[in-house]
């Protein structure tokens, strides 16, 4: 990515990546901001500019450090070096904390984060699982700071814990050939090509996806597969039924024998509904009353018959063609 434009909290160019970024993207304006939270010039867009923003960066500090204790893939949610991102996955769950503000936010101060997770790890009485990738896609950010590089070269000297994180991006080429220590689990996230295509727009290809996977596993990393979001689109349990051949065929037996499998079905919202039907006119339409029930305030899941014919299929499918990969969790 090679951004129109810079939002930048001028504080930032104090910290080493902020001037890295500087002198990177030297070219195109930097825009002073007072806050990455709120920049009044993009709040007042409307929906229809949401993927001309996406074009943007946000360069910052991040102020909040809060863990969140999780129980599925980890033990805590932490907020790391990005949120948002420059892709347009018309379900992202991203839109519903930041509406069309759900551009590409960078923080330069990784050293601090990365200090307070390695002390958390190493006062731990057991190992820890930190989860640094649920408010971005660490794999695309790294394309433009180089972060994942540089954290997963200092926590490998950590003694305790291990760090997780999900992508849809296959430019794992940098990752290879660290010294890692067996303290990263790598997780790809896999739709049908179709549902791809339509729906997870500026996202790798099923095919490359897959791939990055068995290089990651081949070069000793955990590795783990979600099939997140499971998105009904007409014709989805031939889609589905495909995809798991597919993956069957094209991972390797290594990856095959080692990953483990999360399954996540979509949750929609009256906010992505507002926001696709603007910025994206011609898309796919998500919301379909007859498969969905409201789910908490504006959210939309699908319902509990079609959802359980879905967690069949896909059970049905994963024990038939990839054998005693286990399944964490459907969710």
């Amino acid at each position: 990515m090679y951004p129109e434009r810079i939002y930048y909290e001028p504080e930032a160019l104090s910290y080493e990546l902020g001037e890295q970024l500087r002198q990177k993207f030297g070219t195109v304006p930097w825009i002073p901001i007072h806050s990455h939270n709120n920049i009044e010039e993009l709040r007042g867009n409307s929906n229809r500019e949401f993927g001309h923003m996406k074009r943007y960066l946000i360069v910052g500090i991040r102020k909040t450090h809060k863990y969140v204790e999780n129980h599925k893939i980890s033990d805590f949610l932490v907020p790391y070096t990005s949120s948002g991102c420059s892709a347009a996955c018309l379900y992202c769950y991203l839109v519903c904390n930041y509406n069309k503000c759900s551009y590409l936010r960078l923080f330069v101060n990784r050293e601090q984060m990365l200090g307070k997770l390695m002390k958390t790890a190493a006062d731990s009485q057991r190992d820890l699982t930190f989860e640094i990738g649920s408010n971005s896609d660490l794999v695309l950010e790294n394309t433009i700071t180089g972060n994942l590089v540089w954290t997963i070269e200092r926590f490998a000297k950590s003694e305790k814990g291990f760090l997780t994180f999900p992508t849809k991006f296959d430019m794992v080429d940098p990752l290879l050939n660290l010294e890692h220590g067996g303290r990263i689990i790598f997780r790809m996230s896999v739709n049908p090509e179709e549902v791809i295509r339509r729906v997870e727009f500026g996202t790798s290809p099923l095919k490359n996806r897959i791939q990055a996977l068995n290089k990651m596993c081949s070069a000793g990393y955990r590795v783990g597969l979600l099939i997140a979001p499971v998105v009904l689109l007409d014709d989805w349990p031939k889609l589905y039924t495909e995809l798991i051949r597919q993956l069957a065929e094209e991972l390797s037996p290594k990856a095959k024998k080692e990953l483990s499998i999360e399954i996540i079905f979509m949750t929609y919202s009256y906010v992505h509904r507002a926001i696709n039907k603007e910025a994206f006119p011609n898309a796919a339409e998500l919301y379909d009353a007859s498969l969905m029930t409201v789910r908490g305030r504006g959210k939309y899941c699908y319902r509990n018959e079609l959802r359980a014919q879905g967690e069949e299929l896909l059970r049905r499918e994963i024990a038939e063609k990839l054998g005693d990969c286990p399944i964490l969790y459907v969710v």
